[in-house]
Parts: structure tokens; sequence; C-alpha cells
């Protein structure tokens, strides 16, 4: 089931407490003072000889399509941090669920809508008969096929899917996670923060009611006043629960047979529309930091829509003074923010200059999403080296990015946040919409940039560490691989660990799955480092470069 407050991982927590007492210090010791030091030392210097191997195989395969699909397949892959829920589901789902529904599909435009199917619309459930006609809806509602011209860019025709199924993609929601959960897990992935868009009517109901107030302490009081927010807090948390019912169904969660995604721990981010008025905006957020306040299921919110609508680009400034104020009001609700979606030519130069600075100075937020203009930005070097120092991390989905706003390669920023120690996670932003999936980026990173077995591990760690589930990090220190104190004198990843490290691992669901992860590392590295064919020359000489 998710993890949710009472979950999957919380019954895994107790029953490795349970079985902590009766094992042997000398039985999970395996390492020495000595040895365990030799291991961190070599793991802040170079490769061990199991990564090592690994990164053979990769290189022996890299021109071999199948083989290294399994191996991205298989790769344990920590956390998607920057996930849609709509735009994350295949693009066949939603068209199954608007024929089940009996939903309409306009012949122009593509756009579902409710029956009766008049006028100029069509039966959604005309898709199954006629095979051009689902051809033609699924490359409106999605990138596939898609190529820019005849009046579309791929930005209008990527931000314009959502409005197309839009009608359907709020249908069953609970459905639409059951596939993305376990689609998640079913790639090695053990943990999923998903955005979506908590009591909207509510929400927009009340910002009307209560009007735009400059004083933003003002306009939380009047948002406050009379039990308004609560009722909408309360909607949002009735819904939440509704659609964990209909997942939990869907993926049979409750049988003999239970979708992978059943286990996997989920947290929710909700969203602001960006583009909306400037009460709504404040509401909206206003809800998000409430609803992580209030509800362990939801743990941050962040801004949506094209960062370059008229709206969005003339309050962008007052956007983060709002922040700025919530997160003095609510210090510990974390906050990543969409900042820097932008390209030369997608706005005016000076637009380009203070996206994700303002994102970072003013807003406070602990994390990113996209940063494509980073180079385009005042004193970009002081400013990359500021992120690096305050751990502002960069979610970077690059398919989205090549496909949105067409910046692929070496053009792309990842090498550069890499180079200016930026902690970057990979993540699909709307793997549906854009027929990717997280195995697939991390492939296209791997061959874009040549990066070999230990930077995607590092990855795939530094996605989890940077989660906000609750919890300490297993690692002692971010960016660096050496464990807290309590699992130290263990070996990472041990199925048994001591006392004081179960201990330590049944308070954190964030070490919980951090050291499951490497215990998948573990299993992932015996199995692929043993079909390396360089011999063990290489193999060593790999290890002494410390590459």
């Amino acid at each position: 089931m998710i993890d949710m407050p009472l979950s999957a991982l919380s019954l895994a927590r107790r029953r490795t407490a349970r079985l902590a007492p009766v094992l042997s210090a000398a039985l999970v010791l395996t390492l020495t003072s000595t040895q365990l030091s030799q291991a961190a030392e070599k793991e802040a210097n170079g490769p061990t000889r199991a990564e090592a191997r690994v990164s053979a195989y990769l290189r022996d395969v890299r021109d071999r399509p199948g083989a290294l699909a399994a191996f991205f397949r298989a790769l344990p892959k920590g956390a998607d941090l920057h996930n849609h829920l709509s735009g994350a589901a295949t693009t066949e789902l939603l068209l199954k669920i608007a024929v089940e529904a009996g939903y309409c599909i306009d012949r122009t435009t593509l756009t579902a809508s409710a029956p009766p199917c008049t006028g100029n619309t069509r039966p959604a459930a005309d898709t199954v008969t006629d095979p051009a006609f689902r051809r033609q809806v699924i490359r409106a509602w999605s990138m596939q096929d898609f190529k820019p011209g005849q009046g579309e860019s791929s930005h209008d025709h990527f931000f314009a899917t959502f409005g197309k199924f839009g009608a359907v993609s709020g249908l069953q929601p609970g459905r639409l996670l059951a596939q993305v959960s376990t689609s998640v897990a079913k790639q090695h992935q053990f943990y999923l923060e998903t955005m979506l868009t908590p009591a909207y009517n509510a929400a927009a109901a009340l910002a009307a009611k209560v009007g735009y107030d400059s004083d933003l302490s003002r306009l939380r009081d009047k948002l406050l006043a009379d039990g308004g927010m609560d009722a909408v807090v309360r909607q949002a948390m009735s819904q939440t629960d509704s659609l964990l019912d209909e997942f939990r169904s869907a993926a049979h969660c409750d049988t003999h047979h239970p979708d992978a995604g059943c286990s996997l721990p989920v947290r929710f981010i909700s969203q602001v529309s960006r583009g909306g008025t400037r009460e709504v905006v404040f509401t909206q957020m206003l809800l998000g930091v409430e609803l992580a306040r209030r509800d362990p299921r939801f743990v941050s919110l962040n801004l949506v829509q094209p960062e370059d609508g008229s709206v969005a680009l003339a309050d962008y400034r007052l956007q983060m003074r709002m922040l700025k104020y919530l997160r003095g009001v609510y210090p510990d609700v974390p906050l990543t923010l969409h900042a820097g979606e932008l390209v030369p030519g997608l706005v005016k130069p000076e637009d380009l200059r203070f996206h994700v600075r303002d994102a970072v100075l003013t807003a406070g937020t602990d994390r990113i999403g996209h940063g494509v203009d980073i180079r385009h930005e005042d004193d970009y070097r002081e400013l990359l080296r500021l992120m690096a120092r305050r751990h502002v991390l960069v979610e970077v989905p690059l398919t989205s990015n090549a496909q949105v706003l067409g910046v692929t390669g070496w053009r792309h920023p990842f090498p550069l946040y890499r180079r200016y120690g930026v902690p970057v996670a990979l993540a699909t932003d709307d793997a549906g919409v854009e027929r990717t999936d997280i195995s697939r980026e991390y492939q296209r990173a791997a061959l874009t940039y040549g990066l070999d077995y230990r930077v995607l591990k590092g990855l795939a760690r530094t996605s989890l560490e940077y989660g906000f589930l609750q919890g300490r990090s297993l690692w002692r220190h971010r960016g660096g691989y050496q464990a807290v104190p309590e699992c130290a004198r263990n070996r990472l990843g041990d199925p048994t660990p001591g006392p004081r490290c179960a201990r330590f691992l049944a308070s954190s669901a964030k070490g919980a799955l951090e050291w499951k992860q490497e215990g998948a590392f573990r299993t992932f590295e015996r199995k692929f480092g043993a079909k390396a064919r360089t011999g063990s020359r290489t193999v060593n000489a790999l290890v002494a470069a410390g590459r």
C-alpha cells in the first residue's frame, strides 16, 4: 500500500525493530573499524571494484540496444521528484477512461468533453473501432510523432495536451496513480513525489469571496477567518482519501496479487496555477502549506503552467515574495519550484535574467525544476556557487527539455550544474505526454554525457536524499556517502543491520528507503559486474584511476 502515515514502510520498520534485539552484534559487525575506514576512504576517492566492474559492463554494451535497455531498467534509480500525475499517466489509459465514461471528442480540436456527444463531437468509443481516429487522438494528447510546424511549436503542442484531455484526467485520479506508481516501482525506484491540484474549485471560490489584499499577512488572516481555509483543507484531505481508496482498488492492494505500486511510498505536492489571479494564486499557496503542515501525505507546493505565460511573467516577482512570506510563517514546509523553464526567443531577454535567482534568493526554495536558462541569469556563475553552497537541488527532465524547449546535448546545463557542484536529480516531468520513462532518462543522460555507473549511482542516491520524505537521511553529510554514526559499522544495505542501525532505520522513513536502495545496489552490482567482459586488469585499472 501507499506509504501514508501507517504504511508498508512503517510495517517494515516495525518488523525490523522486532528483529533487532535478537541479532547478535558479532553477526552484523562484519567489518572491522580499519576496514570500515578504508571503505569510507575508497568511497570518497574512487569507485569500488564492484562499481568498476559495472562501469566496464556498461561500456561494453553501449552499442547493444537490448542489453543497454535491460541495464537501465534494472538499475536502482532512487526517486522521481518531478512528476505531474495527470501528465505521467499514459495517453492510452486516459483514452480508455474516456471511452468507459462515455465521453466525447471534438472532431476539430480533439478536446475531450462530457456527454452527450452532439454537434462537432464524436464518441471517444470510436477510437476502439477507428484506428486512424485513435492515432489522431493519441498524437493530439501527447508528443507522439510530433513535428514542429504548421503554426504549432513543440512548446505549444505540449502545453495544449493538458487542455485536450483535462476533462478526463480528473475523473479517476486514483486509477492514474495506480498506473504511475506501479510503473515507478517496476523500474526500481523507491519513492515518488507527484503533483496534483487539490480542491481547486473550493480554493478559487474562497479567493473570489475574500479578494486580493497586497498586505499578505492581512490576506492570510482573511483566508483563515471563520474557518474558510480550514474548510478547503478538509475538502482537499477528503478528496485525497477518495483518491487513495480508488488507487487501492485499481492497484488491487487488498488482494493476494497487489500491483507493485501498492508498496511504493508516495507523497503529494500541491500545484499552484501561476497563471491565475493574484488572490487565487495566494489562496492555492496557502492551501499548499496548510496541507503540508496538517496532512503528512502532502509535503510541498509548486507553481505550474507555462512560466512564459503573460500572467506568470508579469507576477513572477510578486509570486516569489508571496512564497517568501509564507516560508516565514511556515518555516518547516519545504519548497520546490519550476524555475528557468525558458529559452531565448520564448520570452524577452530581460525575463531570462532572474527567475532562478529569485526562486533561490527571494522564495528560498529547496529545489528547482528545469533551470534550463541558468546561463542567461545575471552573474550565473556566482548563482551556481550559491546553489551549491545552499544545496539547492535541480530536478532535470532531459526529454521534457528536449521536446518542449528544444534544448539537448551539451546545450543543456546538466553538465554545468554538475561542474559547479550543484546537486541534480533526473526526473520525468510528464512521462505519459512525453512517451518516456525514468529508465530512458537515465540512459539518455549516460549516453549523452558519458556517465559511468558510479555517477549514475550518485544521481540515484541524490534523488532520495533530497526528497521531502520525513526522517533523517542515511548519509552523514549531503553529497557524501558515509553513513550516519548509527549505521557506520554496518555494511550498507545489509538486510540484518545491527540493533543501533535498526533503531535508526525504524525511526526514519527516508533513511530506511536509502538503506533499501543500498541493498538493491549490491544485488545489481553482483549481477551486472559478473557480466563484464573486460579482463580483471582493466577493471583494476579503472579502480586505480578513480573513475
